[in-house]
């Protein structure tokens, strides 16, 4: 309940009652001051859940931005909370594309378009610097499916293939697709599992989500977008700003609004760089067509409700009738020393402040009993089980909420949906070059000797597996395509 505490702290705030207010105003831009660490989370999402609009948060870069989308994705669920990345490192080198960021851009995209309840978007310059296809382009180059629905499959494999899916055995990363029988598996840019799609006659008998590894469905669907990389510069779609994909209702929080235009910029001019030597045989798409400059970004943003909260301790001549301040301090270093941890917290209480230590797991949170149990004196304090990304002290609400990392001054890993994982596994070609006797590594058993492919019986169906031989007389059959997690040559 300790987290529901804080929750309610800032549902009651009356800076929160007054941002919504801010919010119900068309186009309104203000300031939100001096909200330190992971306040923000707290206060962003509490009017999240009252304005009911959709939010595009942009932090400074990636990292940062991670880091909070982490905190919104506990306190508000990660079905309400989408991360859009950027699609590559640098602007012209198609081969650094990254599949699994496409897949969190599309889902994103395909998330807006298929217009269910608002969300909040959490992104940063480099990500926003790229244009996407436009809505149009989008719905065209989309591929609906319901089961139930009248659809040839010879029609729904030349679609695949329009859409430059690729034909495999096995589907294993994002467009790939298969047949077998009544039976299409196609991974899709929108979702992060592959689907499968059986058919009983020209008719879609059922769709379910499966995994790549086990092969094993995962959930059971009435319906599937099928969405290629929409990320390809070598397509000649007509392009838009994420900004004109995005709803006119949504609210705008930047972290750093001239540091955004400058940022774009900056990559603006590497791209246009990267462009002027590029070989002229080849037909590419100008800078302008595929990218966003500063000034174009810094121009559409005026069109929606803007939310600056960067700004810290803002001087007193300020508009206070455009801005919000909040009274927040960051956590302090404490060295690891824990007499000194324990003198502040015995400081805030007798000043009525409720202490909380957010801990990445409970072997965290013993730890911390441990250790104000060997103490001298008694220390007001709760352990909240709860990874926050930054602790801080709120003045105003009288709480104290540290984290464990910055403590012990241990490095904070975020955690990003990883899309699909493409694993270090033996493809069907290579096993195709292995000779009777090569050398492969099982993930669980070790190095064993390649004995061919064979047929064997599996609950009275015929299914083709990979033979290995261990030592003079030990054999293992490994089923494909399960082999290919747990193979390496």
């Amino acid at each position: 309940m300790s987290i529901q505490n804080i929750v309610n702290q800032y549902q009651i705030s009356a800076n929160v009652a007054q941002i919504i207010t801010q919010l119900q105003k068309e186009k309104n831009h203000f300031q939100i001051l001096n909200l330190v660490g992971s306040s923000l989370s707290f206060t962003i999402s509490e009017t999240f859940k009252k304005s009911k609009k959709p939010y595009l948060i942009v932090f400074n870069d990636k990292e940062e931005a991670a880091y909070y989308l982490n905190d919104l994705e506990q306190l508000l669920g990660e079905k309400n909370v989408l991360f859009y990345p950027g699609s590559y490192r640098r602007p012209y080198q198609i081969e650094e594309i990254d599949n699994a960021n496409i897949l969190l851009r599309s889902e994103v995209l395909n998330r807006i378009n298929s217009k269910q309840k608002p969300a909040i978007i959490v992104t940063y310059p480099a990500a926003l610097f790229e244009k996407v296809v436009t809505k149009k382009e989008l719905e065209k180059n989309t591929l609906k499916v319901t089961v139930g629905e009248n659809l040839s499959l010879d029609f729904v494999n030349e679609i695949l293939f329009e859409y430059k899916f690729k034909r495999v055995d096995f589907v294993t990363e994002p467009g790939d697709f298969s047949v077998r029988g009544g039976i299409i598996d196609v991974f899709s840019f929108s979702n992060d599992e592959p689907y499968r799609i059986e058919f009983f006659g020209d008719e879609i008998d059922s769709i379910r989500s499966f995994d790549v590894a086990t092969q094993l469905s995962t959930e059971k669907l009435k319906k599937a977008a099928i969405i290629p990389n929409i990320e390809n510069k070598t397509l000649q779609e007509q392009r838009e700003s994420f900004l004109k994909y995005i709803s006119s209702e949504t609210i705008i929080f930047t972290k750093n609004t001239d540091l955004l235009v400058g940022n774009l910029n900056t990559y603006f001019e590497k791209a246009t760089a990267a462009f002027g030597v590029l070989s002229k045989e080849i037909n590419h798409s100008k800078p302008s067509e595929l990218f966003c400059d500063g000034a174009f970004i810094k121009n559409q943003l005026a069109s929606f409700s803007l939310v600056d909260f960067g700004s810290q301790n803002i001087p007193i001549a300020t508009n206070k009738e455009n801005s919000i301040s909040f009274n927040t301090i960051p956590q302090p270093s404490f060295n690891k020393q824990f007499n000194l941890l324990i003198e502040n917290l015995t400081e805030y209480h007798k000043a009525g402040f409720t202490s909380y230590i957010f801990c990445a797991n409970e072997q965290q949170a013993k730890r911390f009993h441990d250790i104000f149990d060997d103490s001298e004196q008694e220390v007001h304090y709760e352990t909240v089980v709860f990874p926050l990304y930054q602790g801080f002290v709120d003045l105003e609400h009288k709480l104290v909420c540290y984290t464990d990392h910055q403590i012990f001054e241990r490095y904070h890993k975020f955690r990003l949906k990883n899309g699909y994982a493409k694993k270090q596994a033996i493809t069907l070609l290579e096993i195709n070059k292995l000779e009777i006797g090569d050398y492969v590594t099982h993930m669980d058993h070790g190095i064993g000797r390649f004995g061919g492919l064979q047929k064997i019986d599996v609950q009275g169906k015929k299914q083709e597996a990979i033979k290995l031989v261990y030592g003079e007389r030990d054999i293992l059959y490994v089923s494909i395509p399960v082999s290919y997690t747990h193979l390496r040559a």
